[in-house]
């Protein structure tokens, strides 16, 4: 992947995944610490979640995309010079993947449906990289987890080995402390 610097945290849930992400993108001193969100509001706990995360940011600087759908929708909006925390590939895949579920055919079902998003994500991440300081990618590790859907872990796992590979450094967290894998 042509570009700068990107760095990929992976860990369990409420591992301080975020949190040190925040600290990373913090410390680049871009032009513009951009948040690229990928949660979407499906209940009231989820939309008080994402509420507290907005004002959290907002007292940091932070300027917020919120993107659940079509990642490249986000690109026109970012400038040169920006660092973008992306948190986090997990909501993100799930949202794609499952898109159009309320009418009976999810992506997940629709033959190479999710290879295009996969594609699009690639273009995009490459896109972000070139015009950001510095990209860093959150994402949850489920591999370890007893997870029912293998299709989603067959694209997280595949999601995870390409990232870690186009990543300058790579790390994990684990009850609040980063490890480097890579």
């Amino acid at each position: 992947m042509a570009g700068n610097k990107m760095i990929f945290i992976s860990g369990g849930v409420r591992s301080g995944k975020s949190t040190w992400a925040e600290k990373k993108i913090l410390h680049a001193k871009a032009r513009r610490n951009i948040y690229l969100a990928s949660g979407k509001a499906y209940d009231k706990e989820m939309a008080q979640r994402i509420e507290r995360h907005r004002q959290d940011r907002a007292h940091d600087g932070w300027t917020t995309i919120e993107q659940p759908l079509h990642l490249e929708d986000a690109l026109p909006q970012l400038k040169a010079g920006d660092a973008v925390l992306w948190d986090c590939v997990t909501t993100w895949l799930a949202n794609e993947l499952y898109a159009g579920w309320e009418t009976g055919t999810p992506c997940a079902a629709q033959p190479g449906c999710m290879e295009k998003k996969w594609k699009a994500l690639q273009e995009t991440l490459q896109g972000i990289r070139g015009v950001s300081a510095t990209l860093v990618v959150v994402s949850n590790e489920v591999m370890d987890d007893f997870i029912r859907d293998e299709t989603y872990q067959r694209w997280l796992g595949r999601i995870h080995v390409w990232l870690v590979a186009e990543s300058e450094e790579a790390f994990e967290m684990e009850n609040g402390f980063a490890y480097k894998r890579k």
